[in-house]
């Protein structure tokens, strides 16, 4: 499966078309990950916890829009946009949103 944010992929054109996909991950963020994420607001430095969690949200989210691209049939996703958000009481959750265009190329 050939997954690109572009709108085309050279030397490969579109035979078909076959609809926008769209694919979330929601990941709650434990009183743990808050409590050390908390330390390095104070303290300064990356919060490799949360960056884990956001990217394991990521990659829930990316394969399931290739599973849901390939039940349709598609061989490729174009124009993939991730959006990442906060939800929930005070944005204790995390989500991915990943939408594309499901393609036969």
């Amino acid at each position: 499966m050939l997954v690109t944010t572009t709108s085309t992929v050279e030397g490969r054109p579109v035979q078909e078309y076959l609809g926008v996909v769209n694919a979330q991950s929601i990941i709650g963020a434990n009183i743990f990950k808050d409590l050390f994420a908390g330390l390095r607001d104070v303290f300064g430095g990356r919060s490799k916890t949360y960056e884990r969690v956001l990217e394991e949200a990521k990659e829930d989210a990316m394969r399931e829009l290739v599973e849901r691209a390939q039940s349709l049939g598609a061989n490729g996703i174009l124009g993939v946009d991730l959006d990442f958000e906060t939800v929930g009481a005070g944005g204790s959750m995390l989500m991915v949103i990943a939408t594309g265009t499901a393609v036969r190329l």
